[in-house]
């Protein structure tokens, strides 16, 4: 599993045929995550324990101490499949031979949103699975961090 997290100022998502976001949040996370084959219920588990216990905000001396929920943030998580693209062929168009089918990955995306959310008591917003998407966001910092379940052994565990 893999999550790219933005700390944004504001974020939204719009399907691409209509006009009034599906999603918007106002400070807080934007997720964009993806599922690989060979994702489990523990790896969205380790990821959102992660996540909710993140310090990434800035405390009144300026150094990245406080938590969303410290600060009182939103999440907003966008499914994004092509997160599990690889480039290692010769050719110059990414496979996705390695992302999780489509309908489990489905059902991991929606069970990681309702855990996450769970663990720190909001509801976390969400894109529309697979569904053609624009995603606008305020990047505050700019903080970006990129998660890989593979990295977050049972000794990572906050």
């Amino acid at each position: 599993m893999k999550v790219v997290l933005q700390r944004v100022k504001r974020g939204s998502v719009t399907l691409r045929d209509e006009s009034i976001p599906k999603g918007a949040i106002g400070p807080g996370f934007l997720l964009l995550v993806g599922f690989e084959k060979g994702d489990s219920e523990e790896d969205y588990r380790l990821m959102a324990e992660k996540i909710a216990k993140l310090r990434i905000f800035e405390d009144a001396e300026g150094k990245t101490n406080l938590s969303l929920s410290s600060v009182g943030g939103e999440i907003l998580s966008i499914s994004q499949f092509t997160l599990a693209a690889t480039l290692r062929h010769s050719g110059n168009r990414p496979s996705f031979s390695s992302a999780l089918e489509a309908e489990t990955a489905e059902r991991f995306y929606h069970a990681f949103d309702a855990y996450l959310g769970s663990l720190l008591g909001l509801e976390v917003k969400e894109g529309v699975f697979g569904d053609d998407m624009e995603v606008e966001l305020v990047n505050d910092g700019p903080f970006t961090l990129v998660l890989d379940s593979a990295d977050l052994g049972k000794e990572a565990r906050p």
